[in-house]
């Protein structure tokens, strides 16, 4: 009942931090050079012309006035009306979310697959080969732009191996997963340097504890001490490191998908930037935040979960 309680708090707080990205995006786009009308019409398009379209999209009101327009229409639950695309962004937003939820789950199920056996391994190793070299993996993952890592794994197993699509989404289910797959990897070798790098400095701190030495001396066998004793309380630390960088992948996922052309949110942010579509990117900027926010409960609650000690206010 408690973490339900605490959700429900944490999901009203929401609503004014909604409000102040709403202004701030608001007015910021605005700030970007050229005008959607003129895009839309073209380059040989007559000024008489670009200014009945503003008129008829309604660009020629001021900017409070619109700013009003846009938070009537929000309150509603109407994200606006897309220039470029002719349609209403709450549609837009709901083909193209699916896919960027897609990436983002992939991306952290396959950093836990990467980093957890990784970082268990180098702190029961600590100070040998396995933990040296593992230890060099967060110093050369942290200066390999994720780009740089899609374009090579797009090469490697797409082109050259012929594994993977190296761009789209697919038609169906094995389509969805098989395209995911050198996206989601490419987004885990961005995060697993730090989750690597911080889960291992938890294990051998936990590691060292005075219960852990009782239960080694006890009998209990090492696999038994290491998965079932020290890597929940050392987990605890590393979830909260996960959810902050999974917080801000979300906001830059627009890179991954760019390079993998995925038709998620983050292409759509990119091509209504440069179409100057106004209420798309506004209602995909506040989608954004709301996500960020999700997974930044998702964490806190998590965290709670792992540790009885850690309160929910």
């Amino acid at each position: 009942m408690k973490y339900l309680i605490y959700i429900l708090r944490r999901l009203v707080s929401l609503i004014p931090v909604l409000l102040g990205i709403s202004f701030i995006v608001f007015f910021l786009i605005r700030l970007i050079p050229g005008d959607p009308a003129a895009t839309l019409l073209g380059s040989h398009a007559t000024p008489q012309a670009v200014a009945a379209l503003r008129g008829q999209l309604g660009l020629d009101q001021p900017l409070w006035s619109q700013y009003l327009t846009f938070m009537g229409h929000l309150l509603q639950g109407n994200l606006g009306y897309s220039f470029v695309y002719d349609g209403s962004v709450g549609s837009l937003i709901s083909t193209s979310l699916p896919v960027t939820i897609w990436l983002l789950v992939s991306g952290t199920v396959f950093t836990l697959l990467i980093a957890v056996p990784l970082a268990v391994l180098a702190a029961a190793r600590r100070g040998g080969t396995a933990d040296n070299i593992i230890r060099a993996v967060p110093v050369v993952g942290l200066g390999l732009p994720s780009f740089w890592l899609g374009i090579m794994a797009i090469l490697v197993f797409g082109l050259k191996l012929g594994w993977f699509p190296v761009g789209g989404f697919g038609n169906d289910l094995a389509g969805h997963l098989r395209s995911i797959v050198l996206p989601g990897i490419t987004v885990a070798l961005t995060l697993s340097p730090i989750l690597i790098r911080s889960l291992r400095a938890s294990m051998i701190d936990v590691l060292g504890s005075d219960y852990i030495v009782t239960a080694q001396a006890k009998g209990i066998s090492t696999p038994r001490v290491v998965f079932g004793h020290a890597l929940r309380n050392a987990a605890v630390s590393s979830v909260t490191v996960l959810g902050v960088n999974i917080a801000y992948l979300t906001g830059s996922t627009l890179v991954i998908e760019r390079v993998f052309s995925l038709p998620g949110i983050g292409q759509q942010m990119i091509n209504s930037i440069l179409g100057r579509d106004f209420p798309t990117v506004q209602g995909i900027t506040l989608v954004f935040a709301i996500m960020v926010v999700v997974v930044n409960l998702l964490t806190d609650v998590t965290h709670a979960v792992l540790d009885p000690r850690v309160k929910l206010a």
